[in-house]
């Protein structure tokens, strides 16, 4: 065996036992609170690649967009027919072309009862907060009413929360933090969303 076979084998050695270790320590089982945010593309993406791998095990998901349900969704065009997946869209779209802080304000909370809903039913394994971040930017939700409903949603749920600009008290809460991070996005440089690649 060659130095560098054996540096390897030993590098891997190591690295299997640290993670042997990992995984015999994490012995609890329950529901996770995740948050995608950051100014980076793909957050909305990894949220529903992950409801298409809970559909896949035939667990019952829910999904409430928020911000962009108006607009065509080829994961939610592919996936709606699924009998395990319940979509519930805020009426509005873009809040930015709306501009009518009152009508934003009752389609969010209109659809806000249908995620309370979702999050007080211990049958749906996942439930999907679409870019809830900006209801509690704008003001069309409050953070204690929200934290509320997912600190108390059943042990086995799991959350996830996208966005931009995540509120700290939903990142204090969450298991698991994700920074999506922009380097370059082609939209900057004038090329238009693709369809099929960014929505």
């Amino acid at each position: 065996m060659t130095d560098r076979q054996s540096r390897h084998r030993n590098a891997m050695r190591n690295l299997k036992s640290h993670v042997d270790e990992k995984v015999a320590a994490a012995t609890e089982q329950r529901g996770l609170l995740l948050v995608f945010t950051g100014n980076g593309k793909g957050k909305t993406t990894a949220a529903w690649g992950t409801v298409t791998r809970a559909l896949g095990y035939g667990y019952r998901t829910g999904v409430v967009q928020f911000i962009k349900g108006m607009w065509e969704c080829g994961e939610r065009e592919r996936l709606e027919s699924d009998p395990n997946l319940s979509v519930h869209i805020m009426a509005t779209g873009f809040t930015w072309e709306t501009q009518n802080r009152e009508s934003d304000t009752q389609a969010c909370q209109a659809v806000w009862a249908d995620a309370q809903r979702l999050l007080s039913d211990p049958e749906v394994y996942l439930v999907l907060l679409d870019e809830i971040t900006y209801m509690l930017k704008f003001g069309y939700l409050d953070i204690a009413t929200v934290r509320e409903a997912i600190a108390n949603r059943p042990t086995e749920q799991t959350v996830i929360i996208t966005g931009r600009n995540a509120h700290r008290e939903l990142l204090d809460m969450a298991d698991t933090v994700t920074e999506m991070q922009e380097v370059r996005h082609a939209f900057n440089d004038g090329v238009q969303a693709r369809r099929g690649i960014d929505y």
